[in-house]
């Protein structure tokens, strides 16, 4: 029997092991920008360990929209140097599973796709970040309306690695002009969550045309006296993997991410640990 259901709201004071226990069960398959403040939050990628190697060194040449924080071993769904009971079967709210190149499901537990060849590699979100933001007061437009972060397909080339390449996905958050130098500062503080902005101000210079039509996520409003910021998007492996078109791989569903237990400023220590 499934738990009763909780909201978003129930859970925005929740800690990330109890974020976590109601994603598990059942209760909750929302978005998790704002949840668990002060926890790194995490994309996902899952994919067969004959690939993993390329896909780890395209990491490692984009580290702006895919910062490793985590690499699990082949087969194992735990991620101990994240958090001591995280199952990546069941702890994420929604995954999408692709094969060959196409969108197969979307799905709140992937226990029957699971397979001892499977690779978990978690990589840092924006999400992160947006918290040191709120505490400087800057606004947050997407967690104020209670929404997904807007993100859109860009014109940025990645460098590629084996048969992972191709374009950037970028978060875009509307910032008042005179607190983007702040803005940009704080996020820079945060390497394994995107870091700084990789673009300010004009959409069409990053190929976005029209940004009340995000890709995925909420389109937001943009006030009088804000501008459009863009940072790197951890969206960008699910393009790259999809392109790629691998068997069989595994990708949170954008703005569903994996919380960890530990903090939203540790990645040092994750790294070192993995």
């Amino acid at each position: 029997m499934s738990s009763p259901l909780v909201s978003y709201s129930d859970l925005v004071s929740a800690t990330a092991h109890d974020v976590r226990a109601a994603i598990r069960t059942g209760a909750y398959s929302g978005h998790t920008a704002g949840l668990a403040a002060g926890k790194l939050q995490c994309n996902l990628a899952i994919l067969p360990e004959r690939y993993a190697l390329d896909f780890l060194r395209f990491c490692q040449r984009n580290p702006k929209p895919c910062p490793l924080v985590g690499v699990g071993d082949t087969g194992n769904p735990m991620l101990p140097t994240l958090g001591a009971d995280i199952d990546i079967r069941t702890d994420v709210p929604k995954y999408r599973v692709f094969r060959d190149g196409t969108l197969s499901d979307e799905v709140t537990d992937i226990t029957p796709v699971w397979a001892d060849d499977l690779v978990t590699v978690a990589l840092g979100c924006s999400f992160t970040f947006e918290n040191a933001l709120l505490r400087h007061n800057i606004p947050v437009r997407h967690i104020e309306d209670a929404k997904n972060v807007p993100m859109f397909r860009s014109s940025i080339a990645l460098s590629p690695a084996g048969p992972f390449g191709g374009q950037m996905v970028v978060t875009m958050r509307p910032i008042p002009l005179a607190q983007i130098d702040q803005a940009r500062a704080i996020s820079a503080k945060f390497p394994q969550a995107h870091g700084a902005p990789i673009a300010i101000g004009d959409p069409h210079a990053i190929g976005i045309t029209d940004l009340s039509q995000p890709d995925w996520g909420d389109a937001v409003d943009i006030k009088d006296g804000e501008i459009p910021v863009f940072w790197a998007c951890g969206v960008t492996p699910q393009n790259v993997l999809l392109d790629a078109g691998l068997p069989v791989c595994i990708t949170h569903s954008p703005g569903h991410m994996l919380i960890a237990d530990v903090a939203e400023d540790a990645e040092t220590t994750i790294l070192n640990h993995d």
